[in-house]
């Protein structure tokens, strides 16, 4: 379930500045432990990836005095779209341009956006609306620097039994969401878009039991459960399933993760993020020719004791995640300037955000390519 919190970046910046010393203190962490994000940030620590290629790296690091150290918070617990991110960590590409990547779970929903803003993490798994919002109202200096996935894994989902098949459906239901004004826009966009009047729908704030409300009948569908995790692991209990994506109806397509800096590391230290780039791409290329080493490799690094993860749903997840986080007209990492037009003028339409930032105030490509 990825709740999408919508607490503003001022708010997150005093946290995580509150944050700050037990954030930096986690590098002497030991990579035997992969910590819950509440608990260990809470008590001054967070969870980092276990895995013998950082071990290695951080004993490389040590020695020789040549890695760059770089934080990179997730956007959730790790899982299947971070495959690559653990084969690049495990297999040593990282270190082979120089890097020391430390991987970090988040304590809070917004630990992505508030702790690489701040500059307590130099890089982050993060949502682009949610980037667009950030930077349009608060003026906060954060760009994508890459696309994780070059569509939206959000959906509207339901059990089957309730005979949900488009917008058309919700009229006189109940639609569970996570509390966000995006998801709300969203519902409105997509009962404008098949001639619906948005008042026909309740909308009802289950938080983050988007799941449990569902499969009890509290709601008659949801808006946040992503199709690579609620539905095979839904599927895996048992339930059967109606679901349908956002950009049928009147969303633009929007990527659903993207690689965040800030500027003062862009504009300080290019090449590490290239080199960045650079690793992750490996780590993308051993998943798509071998998932299945991937997904093990991802296993080894789970958050066992707060999310453990099961195999079939990760392989299941990762067999919709390849071929929507590369396309035959969008290379993995690609982000064009469309897109992130498209978005802006929407969600300025929707009274999301209070002006329309330039695409490049939000984003970057970089030839990382080149050596």
């Amino acid at each position: 379930m990825k709740s999408r919190r919508s607490a503003t970046v001022g708010v997150l910046l005093a946290g995580a500045v509150l944050m700050s010393l037990g954030f930096t203190a986690c590098g002497s962490q030991s990579a035997d432990h992969a910590g819950s994000a509440a608990g260990e940030m809470a008590a001054g620590t967070s969870g980092e990836a276990k895995s013998s290629g950082q071990s290695e790296t951080s004993k490389a690091g040590a020695a020789q005095g040549e890695l760059r150290e770089l934080n990179l918070v997730l956007d959730w617990y790790p899982n299947a779209i971070h495959s690559f991110i653990y084969t690049a960590i495990e297999r040593g590409y990282y270190r082979d341009e120089g890097l020391d990547v430390k991987v970090r779970f988040p304590a809070n929903d917004n630990d992505g956006l508030a702790l690489v803003a701040a500059g307590k993490a130099e890089l982050s798994a993060y949502y682009q609306q949610d980037v667009i919002q950030a930077v349009a109202n608060q003026g906060i200096g954060l760009r994508s620097i890459g696309a994780i996935c070059q569509t939206p894994l959000n959906i509207i989902l339901s059990l089957k039994e309730k005979n949900i098949q488009s917008p058309k459906d919700f009229v006189g239901r109940t639609v569970g969401y996570g509390g966000t004004a995006l998801s709300e826009a969203m519902v409105q966009a997509l009962m404008k878009d098949v001639g619906e009047d948005p008042s026909a729908v309740t909308l009802q704030n289950v938080g983050f039991e988007l799941m449990s409300s569902m499969t009890t009948g509290a709601v008659d569908a949801t808006i946040g459960c992503l199709v690579n995790h609620e539905v095979p692991q839904l599927e895996e209990e048992g339930f059967e399933l109606n679901y349908f994506p956002l950009t049928d109806y009147g969303v633009p397509n929007f990527y659903e993760l993207c690689f965040l800096t800030n500027e003062k590391l862009l504009q300080r230290e290019p090449e590490v993020l290239r080199a960045f780039l650079r690793a992750s791409k490996r780590g993308f290329e051993d998943f798509q020719a071998d998932p299945e080493a991937s997904l093990q490799i991802l296993l080894d690094n789970q958050n066992e004791e707060n999310f453990p993860l099961s195999p079939d749903v990760e392989r299941k997840s990762a067999e919709i995640l390849l071929p929507l986080m590369e396309q035959e007209d969008a290379p993995f990492l690609s982000q064009t300037e469309a897109c992130w037009q498209q978005n802006i003028d929407w969600m300025y339409e929707q009274g999301l955000i209070e002006r329309k930032p330039e695409p490049g105030e939000l984003m970057v490509n970089l030839d990382y390519e080149r050596r």
